[in-house]
């Protein structure tokens, strides 16, 4: 088979010597490609699959220079053998094990009394969390957060009367033979990730990178001093976040290269495919620009929606009061794409799940969610940040004040019952104070803003 231009790029960066990150849509030939790449050379290397079965099957697709195995086989072959007598034992309540591990009594924190199976589910969640990761020892941000106990001061003290617990079940499950606490893979290669190992191979090649475990991209990355990189996978296809696992593609230190051009669909079947992935993001596009409390977009029927000549969405706010407000054209253009599939059957519910039922707050909440975990690669901030779905209220304020609309405007906008609640906005965003400022800066005065010299700053900080 001739490679495509792109897989062209790609073996020429490969033999180059350049690490490479591949982002390679659904059925564009992945596993093809890294293939290709090693036939061309015969250098020594490592196809780390992402499990058994892609293993084997990559096994008969690559040449003999190449070995197909997981990350836990290699972990296996190096350390997991010693504790193959603990392996596949049969599975203890978590209970039984927090019994051997000390926790006997409840535990009173916040408003919420803990039982020793809630402690003991919780602590062995710990060591799970601590495996999957990339650090070196157990710390408090291993603990899981408990409902009712989210608050900081609160997941202290939980993660105080925890840690020491799950410290004494790491410790048991180092010993080879027997143990209280249950082993299974993951641990194993959590201890080998430990060694500090190093791979033998000229050139490692990570399959699915997408729904990769930090403690793995941190055994990958590694090798970076003695093997050339190559990870390919598709952002767009990450599902196993909920279990540890993140993309590691977008933060690689290497050559960003796609595989755009699909096998497995034809060009119809891609525009549909296209079309349904705008069309998904409708919700969220609606709120933005329209500022809606997520009650008001969820109560939203399909002939709430006005197209053409004063386009506008007619929605119920607080205190029964009704608004309309106006779409530009995207939003315009996507809701006619959505009415159209939806037949534009009036008083059905505009947004809904696949069983016809309105979508309900926990629903917007996980679409939105969707979209963080793919801003934060871009915008790493987002992480210390609570983004739920009122969020996009104030960013649709926010970014009407920034564009000069006044507020007595945004709050019939928000449906604010007065402008009392939008000033709120005004206070917030610093920039309209520095225009009001600059305003009033006398003639004589340099315009800009003051910036203070070292010594200056030196006596700050001595204060």
């Amino acid at each position: 088979m001739k490679p495509t231009d792109e897989q062209a790029a790609a073996a020429d960066h490969f033999h180059a010597g350049d690490h490479l990150a591949l982002q390679a849509g659904a059925g564009t030939g992945k596993t093809t490609t890294l293939a290709l790449l090693a036939h061309n050379t015969k250098r020594r290397g490592r196809y780390l699959a992402y499990n058994r079965a892609i293993a084997c099957d990559a096994a008969n697709r690559f040449p003999n220079n190449v070995t197909c195995k997981t990350a836990h086989a290699l972990a296996f072959a190096a350390i997991g053998h010693r504790y193959a007598r603990r392996l596949n034992t049969p599975r203890r309540p978590a209970w039984h094990t927090g019994r051997d591990l000390g926790i006997t009594k409840p535990v009173r924190i916040g408003e919420r009394d803990l039982s020793p199976k809630t402690l003991s589910h919780a602590t062995l969640r710990t060591i799970t969390r601590f495996c999957h990761s990339a650090d070196p020892a157990i710390t408090h941000h291993h603990v899981p957060r408990l409902r009712g106990l989210e608050e900081q001061p609160l997941h202290n003290q939980l993660a105080q009367l925890f840690t020491p617990f799950a410290h004494k079940a790491w410790a048991d499950l180092q010993h080879v033979d027997d143990g209280k606490v249950r082993f299974d893979h993951d641990h194993y290669l959590k201890i080998w990730s430990l060694t500090n190992p190093k791979i033998a191979a000229d050139f490692l090649l990570l399959d699915e990178a997408q729904d990769t475990n930090p403690v793995v991209e941190q055994i990958f990355n590694n090798q970076r001093s003695h093997a050339q990189l190559v990870m390919v996978g598709d952002s767009a296809q990450a599902i196993y976040q909920w279990r540890g696992a993140k993309d590691v593609m977008t933060g690689f230190d290497g050559t960003a290269l796609t595989l755009s051009k699909s096998f497995r669909f034809g060009p119809l079947l891609a525009h549909e495919a296209n079309r349904w992935l705008a069309i998904a993001d409708a919700p969220i596009r609606l709120t933005v620009q329209t500022g809606l409390r997520v009650p008001e977009l969820t109560s939203l029927n399909c002939d709430d929606i006005a197209l053409g000549d004063g386009a506008a969405v007619q929605c119920e706010g607080k205190g029964r009061k009704q608004r309309a407000v106006p779409l530009d054209r995207p939003v315009q253009d996507l809701m006619r794409s959505w009415l159209n599939e939806r037949a534009d059957r009036g008083g059905d519910p505009l947004f809904c799940t696949r069983t016809g039922r309105r979508l309900t707050r926990d629903a917007v909440a996980q679409r939105l969610s969707t979209h963080v975990s793919a801003a934060v690669k871009v915008c790493p901030s987002l992480l210390e940040k609570r983004v739920h779905p009122h969020v996009l209220r104030h960013s649709c304020a926010m970014s009407l004040l920034q564009a000069g609309v006044d507020t007595t405007v945004i709050a019939l906008w928000l449906g604010h019952a007065g402008v009392r609640s939008t000033d709120a906005y005004v206070h917030a965003d610093t920039t309209i104070k520095e225009q009001a400022l600059a305003r009033t800066t006398p003639v004589t005065v340099r315009p800009g803003r003051y910036q203070p010299a070292d010594k200056v700053l030196a006596f700050l900080d001595r204060l």
